[in-house]
């Protein structure tokens, strides 16, 4: 059997993520090769919404798939858009990492501890509008670059704290750097952080027999839910948007949450639902309808009009 192809990115969260599954399908006996891409989010600066949104981080290497250029794409699937791209599917979601946000501060413990108008590193929509909501005085900065340069800038003075994904600095072994885990009553993670997306061509039965053993299906289910949740709300990966999906194995129930809130933080607004595991598209569905009929598609509207 010739070697599979996994494309990736070249940042080292990325190589390692890649490095992950590739060692994983060895252990199965399949021969990899691992290709890096470049994408626009790698190659270009300056804040994401400004470069183009959606898909700056994927659209690239789904395009090496089509192509036949690799066989396999390994995403950090918060990046990944949640519309379907022709001819190409979401084959395995590994068991998911933390999927929370953590505090990475020489000077607090936590949120509330942070100085008065503390100035804050993030290049997300979603954290900055639920950290205005905890804390109106905060001075909230864009950052860019992989984990090593934002910590240096913090490092270096640039912001009196960051937010960063949790499962970025667990999978790296970069633990002394948590400060503090945001609690989910305070913020919701991204849809779809801390999994992985492994994607492929819908005809490659080859890289589907490959992939199955790695797929984690109560990680699948929820993301699954946080995915359709977002993608009725047509709000894409940058909006003010947070979801938090987790399956009770005991009893066999997905529960669902999800938040809206304006970029200024001025205006939040929340939904759940739950049932059984396979139903996890339509428990999204519901959760997207509770939140548009609170005002959900006038605050994402007038975030990405407006930056708040």
């Amino acid at each position: 059997m010739p070697a599979i192809r996994i494309g990736t990115r070249g940042s080292q969260l990325a190589q390692w993520q890649a490095n992950w599954v590739a060692d994983q399908l060895r252990a199965n006996g399949a021969a990899v090769e691992i290709i890096h891409i470049a994408t626009q989010g790698d190659v270009t600066q300056g804040p994401l919404d400004s470069i183009g949104g959606r898909g700056v981080f994927t659209t690239e290497i789904q395009a090496a798939l089509l192509d036949h250029r690799i066989d396999v794409a390994v995403h950090s699937l918060k990046d990944l858009p949640t519309e379907a791209v022709a001819g190409l599917q979401l084959a395995a979601v590994p068991a998911r990492e933390a999927d929370g946000d953590v505090l990475i501060s020489p000077k607090a413990s936590d949120v509330m501890s942070l100085p008065h108008e503390a100035i804050i590193g993030t290049g997300s929509m979603r954290r900055k509008a639920q950290l205005l909501h905890l804390r109106r005085d905060l001075q909230i900065r864009d950052i860019r670059g992989n984990l090593d340069t934002r910590l240096r800038k913090l490092d270096d003075g640039h912001y009196d704290a960051i937010i960063l994904a949790e499962a970025g600095l667990r999978r790296l072994e970069l633990f002394e750097r948590i400060r503090h885990v945001i609690p989910k009553s305070q913020m919701l993670p991204a849809v779809g952080q801390g999994a992985l997306g492994l994607e492929i061509r819908q005809n490659d039965q080859i890289a589907k027999d490959l992939l199955a053993p790695l797929n984690h299906a109560s990680s699948y289910y929820s993301v699954l839910a946080e995915r359709s949740m977002l993608r009725n709300l047509r709000g894409g990966c940058l909006a003010p948007v947070g979801a938090w999906g987790r399956v009770d194995a005991d009893k066999q129930l997905l529960t669902l949450e999800g938040v809206v809130v304006s970029g200024d933080g001025h205006h939040k607004i929340s939904a759940s639902a739950c049932g059984p595991p396979n139903r996890a598209e339509d428990i999204g569905r519901q959760v997207a309808d509770q939140l548009a009929i609170q005002g959900a598609e006038r605050l994402i509207a007038f975030a990405r009009a407006t930056g708040n």
